[in-house]
């Protein structure tokens, strides 16, 4: 890249040729009529046009054609002329500087890059990617890649250039931080750390396989465009703004010698000159701006004045520098004087003339010396130095063969024309001698338009030297000070300086930026013998003063009452003096040169003219309209700026602030059209969906509304009648483009992106109503016109999302559960809309709950629409629509402001006929199921119970389910729904217990009275079905109510207890009852061996004549094992007290009868046995003691004792060990 600095060559450049060429017609043509330019163009361009009819008969196109060629040139030219403002803004700027405080800018992404994204997070959905996660991130991934990723409104956000990779990473961390929170805690591992390794796998997936560091080796200016910008680059980035080519640039930066500092300076003075002028010259035609009140007009002058005041002190506070390309952009301190400089009492202020401080230095380099011949070769020689009134140095010694040194010493001077000795010294080698000799010396006068070079001198030498013909070799640098501007000698005559015509030293010296002044000095002298402040002064050539001898070219200084004419020893320092002194006295008028070679940059300047570069340099700044030029660098910067690579959102980059200041400070650009026209931009861009920061926005509307209502944001108290029309312009279109954005705000803001902006645009639409700054607007005012957006937002929110669905196709031709079935996805769409409008939007309209709730209102009653029309094409008593009601309830009920509202009534309006519907024929139903299961009933168990009544809890359980899962929110309906419910299912409880009780009956009924009867399968059923009827009695018929329905609802449902309770314990005592008749029966065939019967004579004789032959079993024994395996195996069933209690009681009774026979053998071991071992086995089932020995069982086992004693004396072993005493040997 060429440096902009640098000189530009003799026209060498091919690339740039035929541009030049082009350039150079079009400036040669630019003094021409436009119809002449355009024939110009066209025979330029090699279209040949046929001859018209008529001079005067032109085509419509033709017309067209030249006409746009025509704007099309002053376009070009505008932008050139703004460009020459903008040049000397970056290279002399002593206003502004780039901020460091602003936010940096995102890169934005493009539509191409979006789809990248979503073919990464896809082919990581489909397990293509190496990385590594759980299913709670997968969830995560895939809720972001449907919601967020594969939406049209970030679709929209991205192609609008609003969107940045940033807002993709923040909207998935907000999503994963609910997520996270509602996860349970796991010892050792913190929700922080989970939150961190998913945004760190959520960066590897949104990265994909790139390679980081694959960068370009360059950046592109639009990427550094964020940071602090070099000149260079600020050159660089409005050359691409305003269109302007690289060669263009070159001419202009060396035609306005923007590398030279002081020219820079100089001319900002000629323009603060200049607007001074116009200011008084406005003041005096009294040719005003149009004001809003004519005692602004006095005030108007006033302010250009302090606003000129101002830079010249802003100016004034620049130290001098050299400038260059080394000169740093920095931050001025403003005067914080309210007085600024009056150019009136400038003049009034003398200076003196220790006033003019001047310090130089020196640098003196010793090469060698030649020609010494009167010192023996090996003696040693050396040289001092010394600037005359500082210090002396000696360079190092030599040998007198060989004197050569290259040492340098360094000096500083307050003297312009300081006195240098060098001197030659040999060492004495005398004993007596006190100091070198000294071999000659050499008297410098340097200047700092000495030459650089090294240079022989000859020495002067003592008399009768031998060395006639010394010479020393050396340089001596005398450099000039940051405020010498220009030095040398030169004839001067004055009237009140320098009265004699003689040849002077003159520096032209630069005491501030806007003090100079022309100083003679004499030798060894630091303060000037005379002086003269340019101040007021103007410079021009002029031609020889007769009388005057000495000097050959003349030029003057001219003011009110005094001439100073000066004369040089040739024209080229006379042009450098001149040129010095003009840019010093800030004369609007340019010298020119009596002769063409001797003009200024003579070769810069003649092609700056061929090529029509010199109009726009010549421009006065004073004379432009400054307003208009900077309404276009704006809005091409602007332009820029949206089309660069970051997401911006309208706010400019550091630099382009930084130019945008300059130029309005230093061109008299008021702060309030700045802003009016930066309004009006954005507002352009806002309206065609780009996205602008509403905080921008607010920042120059309230700068605007501050300035028309007479606050003085800038100190600028005048209102023009033109500010204040486009002010009230832009006000009703800001307000027109917030409404739509507010209606429009899941489009505008989607997923609250940018961050922050719905909330900003709601603070500055607040301020838009406002009437002045100083009198809030009223907040019905607001909620009033809040509420009017929002009520269009519902109705475009329900438009787009019907459209999106594809709903009105299917309300129009498809079958009643198609339709069922789409209506339940856009319930379940219009929920997740609303959702997201309370995750995303709640924050900003959180000052109006109430406008969103009827937002959600309006929104729900379109849908009530639909829904109502799919409710309606349902068939009779059709039961799909329930979970409609569900999905829709669950949400409205758990949302404080819609709940029980106006939609949430009309669903339940609707809904209540269908569930009490519903009630009737389930109730009808189970009835029926309950009358059919129990006649059919084969009483197989069922898991708890049969199958009809496993069937009967499954469908009270289910049916009280299924309400309790309707949540009605009406709290009446749903404590009827409830008691309802619960009634039912006490009365089917009833009724299933009062049939397994008859069926029980009937099973006891067709028993038989055997020790053979075993507890079938089916009675234990029917005992479960009691069991679970009273196990589900207290989850389906309990009640939580209030507390008086509470108390007569627990005498129903104690009652249903109790009917439970009493059926248990009669089907029990009908089972020990069909136990006791086992006991009687076995009782009874003992009856049959009472003493003094004939039966048992004969079983006696019978048993005693066999046993003489045979073993005869003993016949008490078989009866009695067979009743004890009948009692344990059914023990195995019930485990009853009543059962022992009963059985001890059949027993002691059958011994009353018999309390005056003595029992028979076969009857005592019989009884004995069945006692002892249905002792042992109750008390084996747990059964008290208290209970086992009651007064029953002591009773028998009193009267079995003694029957067991009386048969032991009487018959001695009889028993067969059988015995009432508790045995370890007896038969178990």
């Amino acid at each position: 890249m060429l440096d902009p600095s640098s000189s530009e060559e003799e026209s060498g450049d091919e690339v740039l040729e035929q541009e030049r060429r082009d350039v150079l017609l079009a400036g040669s043509q630019r003094s021409l009529p436009a119809q002449g330019r355009d024939s110009r163009n066209e025979r330029r361009s090699g279209t040949a046009r046929p001859a018209s009819p008529s001079p005067a008969v032109i085509s419509e196109k033709e017309k067209e054609d030249q006409d746009r060629l025509q704007r099309e040139e002053d376009e070009r030219r505008t932008r050139l002329q703004i460009y020459v403002f903008v040049l000397r803004c970056i290279a002399y700027p002593f206003n502004a500087k780039q901020p460091t405080d602003m936010s940096r800018r995102q890169q934005k992404l493009n539509r191409q890059q979006l789809l990248t994204i979503k073919e990464r997070f896809q082919a990581f959905l489909s397990g293509e990617t190496q990385i590594v996660a759980d299913e709670a991130f997968c969830n995560a991934i895939r809720s972001y890649f449907e919601v967020f990723l594969k939406s049209d409104r970030v679709a929209r956000l991205v192609q609008s250039g609003g969107c940045s990779a940033n807002d993709f990473r923040e909207v998935f961390k907000k999503n994963i931080e609910k997520r996270v929170r509602s996860l349970p805690e796991i010892d050792g591992l913190s929700k922080e750390t989970v939150l961190s390794s998913w945004i760190a796998k959520f960066d590897a997936i949104y990265r994909g396989e790139e390679d980081l560091r694959k960068q370009l080796p360059r950046m592109h200016l639009n990427a550094v465009s964020e940071l602090i910008l070099s000149k260079e680059q600020l050159y660089e980035m409005f050359q691409h703004i305003l269109g302007v080519k690289k060669f263009e640039h070159q001419l202009l930066y060396n035609a306005c010698q923007l590398d030279n500092a002081d020219e820079q300076a100089a001319q900002i003075r000629r323009e603060l000159d200049g607007r001074l002028q116009l200011a008084d010259q406005m003041a005096k035609e009294r040719k005003y701006p149009k004001f809003v009140a004519k005692e602004m007009e006095i005030l108007y002058i006033e302010e250009l004045k302090s606003s000129v005041n101002l830079l010249m002190a802003n100016l004034e506070s620049l130290p001098v520098s050299k400038g260059g390309s080394e000169f740093k952009l920095q931050k001025l301190k403003r005067s914080q004087n309210s007085s600024f400089l009056d150019i009136g009492d400038e003049n009034d202020t003398q200076l003196s003339k220790s006033d003019v401080v001047l310090s130089f230095t020196l640098e003196i380099v010793i090469i060698e010396v030649q020609g010494l011949r009167s010192v023996a070769p090996n003696r040693i020689v050396y040289c001092t130095m010394e600037v005359e009134g500082g210090e002396k140095l000696q360079t190092d010694q030599a040998e007198a063969s060989r004197p050569q040194w290259g040492t340098q010493g360094d000096f500083t001077t307050t003297h312009p024309l300081p006195v240098v000795k060098v001197k030659l010294f040999t060492e004495s080698t005398g004993v007596l001698a006190l100091e070198d000799k000294e071999l000659g010396k050499v008297v410098l006068y340097p200047t700092p338009n000495s030459p650089k070079s090294p240079e022989l001198h000859k020495m002067i030498v003592p008399k009768n030297s031998q060395d006639s013909e010394l010479r020393i070799k050396l340089a001596v640098r005398m450099d000039k000070p940051p405020n010498t501007k220009h030095c040398g000698y030169l004839y001067a005559l004055g009237q009140k300086v320098w009265k004699r015509w003689k040849r002077r030293y003159f520096v032209l010296v630069q005491v501030s930026q806007y003090t100079f002044a022309m100083c003679s000095y004499r030798e060894k002298k630091s303060e000037p013998q005379e002086l003269m402040q340019l101040e007021g002064y103007t410079v021009d050539y002029t031609d020889p003063q007769p009388g005057l001898t000495g000097g050959r070219a003349f030029f003057n200084a001219v003011k009110e009452g005094d001439t100073v004419v000066f004369a040089s020893d040739d024209d080229q320092d006379r042009n450098i003096w001149v040129q010095a002194m003009c840019r010093a006295t800030g004369q609007s008028y340019k010298p020119v040169a009596p002769t063409l070679a001797q003009k200024h940059n003579f070769k810069d300047s003649e092609r700056t003219q061929k090529l029509g570069m010199d109009e726009f340099i010549a421009a006065d700044p004073c004379k432009c309209m400054h307003t208009a030029l900077f309404q276009v660098l704006q809005k091409q910067t602007l332009q820029h700026r949206m089309n660069d690579s970051f997401s911006c959102l309208g706010w400019f980059s550091p630099g382009q602030v930084f130019v945008l200041d300059e130029y309005c400070a230093r061109y008299g650009v008021r702060g309030c059209h700045r802003h009016l026209c930066y309004l009006k931009e954005l507002t352009e861009y806002a309206e065609n969906s780009a996205v602008i920061d509403p905080t921008l926005l607010h920042y120059s509307f309230a700068f605007c509304a501050s300035h028309v209502h007479g606050n003085r944001p800038d100190g600028i108290g005048t209102v023009t009648t033109e500010e204040k029309e486009q002010f009230e312009d832009i006000k009703s279109r800001l307000l027109s483009l917030l409404e739509n954005q507010i209606v429009h705000f899941r489009y505008c803001f989607p997923f609250g992106r940018p961050e922050g902006a719905l909330k900003a645009t709601l603070s500055l639409l607040e301020r838009v109503l406002m009437k002045d700054i100083s009198t809030p607007v009223l907040p019905d005012d607001m909620k009033k016109v809040i509420r009017k957006c929002l009520e269009k937002a519902a109705l475009i929110n329900y438009s787009r999302l019907t459209e999106y669905a594809k709903i009105e196709d299917t309300m129009n031709q498809a079958a009643p559960a198609k339709k069922l079935e789409d209506v339940m996805r856009l319930g379940e769409l219009c929920i997740e809309v609303l959702q997201q409008n309370e995750e995303h939007h709640s924050e900003a309209f959180a000052w109006w709950p109430e406008i969103m709730a009827e937002h959600a209102e309006i929104f729900w009653s379109l849908y009530a629409v639909d829904m109502d029309a799919s409710l309606e094409a349902q068939p009779q008593d059709s039961w799909d629509s329930f979970p409609l009601f569900q999905l829709l309830n669950n949400y409205l009920r758990n949302d404080t402001l819609l709940c029980n509202g106006k939609f949430h009534k009309h669903l339940q309006d609707y809904f209540i006929p269908l569930v009490i519907r519903y009630i009737d024929l389930m109730e009808s139903s189970i009835a029926q199921s309950i009358h059919r299961g129990f006649e059919q009933e084969t009483w197989q168990p069922v898991n708890n119970g049969s199958t009809t009544s496993e069937d009967l809890f499954w469908k009270l359980d289910a049916l009280q389910m299924f309400v309790c899962d309707l949540h009605w929110p009406e709290p009446e309906f749903a404590q009827h729904l409830e008691q309802r419910l619960k009634l039912m299912a006490s009365d089917m409880v009833e009724a299933s217990v009062k049939r397994t009780r008859i069926a029980f009956d009937a099973k006891m009924q067709k028993a038989n009275k055997s020790t053979d009867y075993r507890i079938s399968p089916s009675v234990c059923t029917m005992f479960n079905v009691l069991m679970d009827a009273k196990k589900q009695c207290t989850k389906l018929c309990v009640l939580d109510a209030g507390q008086e329905f509470g108390k007569q609802w627990q005498q129903y449902h104690s009652k249903t207890d109790d009917l439970i309770e009493e059926a248990f314990k009669e089907m029990i005592s009908l089972l020990v009852s069909k136990f006791v008749a086992v006991l009687e029966g076995v009782l009874a065939k003992l009856s049959r061996y009472d003493e003094g019967t004939l039966f048992s004579s004969i079983l006696s004789f019978t048993v005693k004549a066999a046993a003489k032959y045979v073993d005869v079993p003993n016949p008490g024994m078989d009866l009695a094992d067979t009743y004890i395996t009948f009692v344990r195996q059914n023990q195995d069933i019930l485990r009853d007290k009543q059962w022992y209690t009963s059985s001890m009681k059949a027993i002691c009774v059958w011994l009353t009868d018999r309390l005056d026979l003595q029992l028979h053998m076969y009857q005592l071991k019989t009884l004995i046995r069945i006692v002892k071992k249905s002792y042992r086995d109750f008390r084996l089932q747990s059964v008290l003691e208290g209970t086992l020995n009651n007064k029953t069982y002591e009773t028998v086992y009193n009267r079995l004792t003694v029957e067991e004693a009386t048969v032991s004396v009487t018959n001695g072993s009889d028993l067969q060990g059988i015995s009432m005493r508790d045995s370890d040997e007896e038969e178990g």
